[in-house]
């Protein structure tokens, strides 16, 4: 590792796609729902259109097109319309709430609890997702990921790639910009963090839309550490 790398104290982690697969995890959660309460639906392609909107319904709020609202309000706005496409009716606002939290109950990659834990033994390991706060909490309990601590876009009241969030969470944890890696399995996230002086951290996430291509740009942008899972990040950094 190289010296500029031993000065990292934390490594900050985006959560979605990067240590869980929300994309298996929703359609199954909500193939469930829909046996339970006898509902037929496209669960996958409705799974897969609630996350294609997600990069745009944040791009409002960055932009000043909407307030800032937490992520949990912004999926709901987005889950609404959705059930009214797919034609999915019947349901009580609990089952709504219900299907609404499925982003709650995320499964961790394989790799993503023996990674973290194996990581955690030489940095501190924080969540810097757009997830809100409560979100990432409940999403911790359920697929038992050791975070030391939760950060959230919701804190500063931006979302990433705005650089409020990457500056606001070096100054949450005490530590200057370059002792702190953010590590994400996608290169857009990594280049907004670099740009305010932070360490970066690639982890190759290659299912994570399952048959679709992803939405991200493809970049020329090379991390300080690249992955190919948790496990090899910790090798790579001594951990």
């Amino acid at each position: 590792m190289s010296t500029e790398l031993s000065r990292v104290k934390a490594l900050t982690f985006d959560v979605f796609g990067t240590v869980v697969d929300w994309r298996t995890s929703i359609i199954r959660d909500l193939e469930a729902f829909g046996r339970r309460k006898g509902i037929k639906a496209d669960w996958a392609e409705l799974t897969d259109d609630w996350r294609g909107a997600y990069r745009p319904t944040l791009n409002k709020v960055i932009k000043g097109e909407i307030a800032f609202q937490r992520l949990d309000d912004l999926h709901r706005g987005v889950l609404d319309g959705l059930l009214e496409k797919f034609g999915v009716k019947g349901l009580s606002e609990a089952d709504k709430v219900h299907i609404n939290k499925v982003w709650h109950r995320l499964h961790g990659w394989p790799d993503s609890v023996p990674g973290l834990t194996r990581l955690k033994r030489k940095y501190l390991v924080a969540t810097l997702s757009n997830g809100n706060v409560a979100l990432l909490t409940n999403m911790a309990k359920f697929a038992g990921l050791p975070w030391d601590c939760v950060l959230s876009a919701e804190l500063f009241r931006h979302y990433k790639r705005d650089p409020e969030v990457y500056i606001g969470a070096c100054d949450m944890l005490c530590l200057k910009r370059d002792e702190v890696m953010m590590v994400a399995a996608h290169k857009d996230d990594l280049q907004a963090a670099r740009a305010q002086g932070m360490k970066t951290a690639y982890v190759e996430r290659p299912g994570e839309y399952g048959p679709r291509p992803a939405p991200y740009p493809k970049l020329d942008f090379t991390a300080d550490v690249e992955a190919k899972s948790l496990g090899e990040l910790a090798e790579k950094l001594g951990a």
